[in-house]
């Protein structure tokens, strides 16, 4: 007998009769249909169904003898009969017995069933003797459920546990893809799916795939950066793509059978930047929204410190930039504090090892600067607390990666003057060799800012030493008219100093004393700020003459010692 087949949801009138081409099984094993798609059949069927008939929520099976157990699950009533489902289920065996009275009809409510009624309903068919599709979408929740419902071999040979156990280690091990589709149908039944191994079973098998047979699939994806990849990294990184879907406990899960695997670290620290990237691209993060009340802003802190706690330990496994990133929305999101503390101290290990380009951070919102100066500051202030207590450390070659960094950022119109000359004052004195790269970023700053006030021109310029310009980047301070003038005034005292030792030194008859060139040069500048301009211009005269003077006498010098 044949019978038409109505799928539940694309009903079209109150009542629907449903039924499937009833075949009669002639054994107990798994029958494979299509590839990853299987039919099942119990073993004996002690009570055969003509139909199922559905009344908005209630499901009526037909057979030959009245219905006399009723299984509420959520919303939806199932009026079934005790023998066939009690022969199946140790679960409702033991409720059906714990509960006997002398009515007739049994109710039972079942309210946390694994895939809920849906799943239910492929249960129902099972017990009645018809064939249940099996798939990876639905293979392991009803899996969890025929555990739920206690369906073991221990009630009847070839029952539903460890039927659906074969397809699911099938499913498993054959199909990178279906092993996906399985990992989606966790997102109803997670603490099943852990309790029972599934979620282990299907991590391990990713992790053996992706580590075993590199390129397999997946050519086609581009990791992040892969305009810097060479071939071999993107053959490495073909599996990146599809993992960034998983949500963050099953992405973990993966994460750790991976590494179990013994994937390289610098692999694993490339997935997880994939991943944070593609799902945290599209979160605005304002600290005015921020509520601790809010259940998606406690899933992404949830997520962050996940992603902390997984991270390979090997230096050079993430990227400077990866990490700054992940400490900004750490902050944001008031993770715990001691994940936040292991991060920046890890940032600031390896900024000797950074580029400029690695400290940019973009920052989010509206009305904010472009890039995020306050967490690089954050950071340099770190590693200078580090390198006080550390000898071997290469302060001068952060030095030189601060400067550049302030050159990217100088032009930018609304990077604060505050921030600008902390991030200047952040690393100790001894930190710059060279002051010409600072000198170069303070000077781009302040065109980029003319309008700051003179005081916080002057809080710029602070930490600029003289002694440790150039020759040459001291000729342009010193023609520089946006300078503050006490800088300029300090810069140009200074130079009359050099320039008076040096001709002394040369043997000139016109010799001055450090003090009584200092003294000299004041009193110009005491005479009044009115005609501060003025006595600038003879105070430049006058370095300009000396340098004249000094080039003269060493050019006789010179020609002495060579007509001795």
């Amino acid at each position: 007998m044949k019978y038409r087949s109505v799928i539940p949801g694309h009903e079209k009138g109150p009542m629907v009769t449903k039924s499937l081409e009833r075949e009669k099984p002639t054994c107990g094993s798994v029958l494979g249909g299509k590839r990853n798609c299987c039919v099942i059949f119990p073993a004996n069927v002690s009570m055969i169904a003509e139909s199922v008939e559905r009344r908005n929520n209630n499901w009526f099976v037909r057979t030959q003898v009245a219905s006399d157990l009723m299984v509420q699950v959520g919303e939806n009533s199932f009026h079934l009969h005790k023998l066939p489902m009690v022969s199946r289920s140790g679960f409702l065996n033991r409720l059906v017995f714990e509960r006997r009275s002398g009515d007739t009809n049994l109710n039972i409510s079942i309210d946390n069933l694994p895939g809920g009624s849906g799943i239910f309903e492929l249960v129902v068919m099972f017990c009645y003797g018809w064939k249940v599709n099996l798939t990876a979408t639905n293979i392991a929740p009803l899996y969890c459920a025929a555990h739920f419902l206690e369906m073991s071999d221990d009630l009847e040979q070839g029952n539903l546990v460890s039927k659906t156990e074969v397809f699911l280690s099938f499913v498993i091990f054959s199909s990178w893809k279906d092993t996906f589709r399985i990992f989606k149908s966790f997102e109803s039944i997670s603490s099943w799916a852990r309790d029972l191994q599934i979620l282990k079973r299907c991590s391990e098998a990713i992790a053996w795939k992706a580590c075993t047979d590199p390129g397999a699939e997946c050519l086609n994806i581009l990791p992040v950066n892969a305009h810097t990849s060479n071939p071999k990294e993107l053959v490495n990184k073909w599996w990146f793509e599809d993992v960034s879907f998983l949500r963050i406990d099953h992405f973990i899960e993966v994460i750790a059978s991976i590494k179990r695997k013994g994937m390289k670290p610098e692999i694993v620290g490339s997935c997880i930047a994939h991943w944070t990237a593609k799902w945290f691209s599209r979160i605005t993060f304002k600290l005015d929204n921020l509520t601790h009340k809010d259940h998606l802003i406690q899933m992404q802190r949830v997520s962050i410190e996940s992603l902390v706690r997984v991270l390979p330990v090997e230096e050079k496994s993430v990227s400077c930039n990866f990490l700054l990133h992940l400490l900004k929305m750490g902050q944001i999101m008031k993770i715990d504090s001691e994940l936040l503390n292991k991060i920046e101290r890890r940032t600031a290990f390896m900024l000797e090892s950074c580029r400029a380009k690695d400290l940019l951070v973009k920052n989010y919102g509206h009305g904010d600067t472009d890039y995020d100066i306050g967490i690089v500051i954050k950071v340099v202030k770190a590693y200078a607390s580090f390198v006080s207590s550390n000898s071997s450390s290469r302060i001068f070659v952060v030095g030189r990666l601060v400067d550049e960094y302030l050159t990217q950022v100088a032009r930018n119109e609304n990077v604060r003057a505050k921030d600008f000359q902390s991030l200047v004052e952040a690393l100790p004195n001894n930190a710059r060799y060279c002051y010409d790269n600072l000198y170069r970023a303070i000077d781009m700053y302040l065109k980029a800012h003319p309008s700051l006030a003179e005081e916080e021109r002057s809080g710029i310029c602070r930490a600029m030493e003289y002694q440790k310009l150039s020759q040459e980047a001291r000729n342009h301070a010193m023609k520089n008219d946006r300078l503050p003038t006490d800088v300029i005034t300090r810069f140009i005292l200074l130079e009359q100093i050099n320039m008076t030792r040096s001709i002394v030194a040369a043997g000139s008859d016109h010799r001055r004393t450090k003090s009584q060139e200092i003294l000299r040069a004041r009193r110009r500048v005491g005479k009044g700020w009115m005609n501060f301009q003025k006595e600038m211009k003879m105070m430049k005269r006058d370095v300009e003459t000396m340098k004249v003077q000094l080039n003269e006498l060493q050019l006789c010098r010179m020609q002495l010692q060579r007509h001795p």
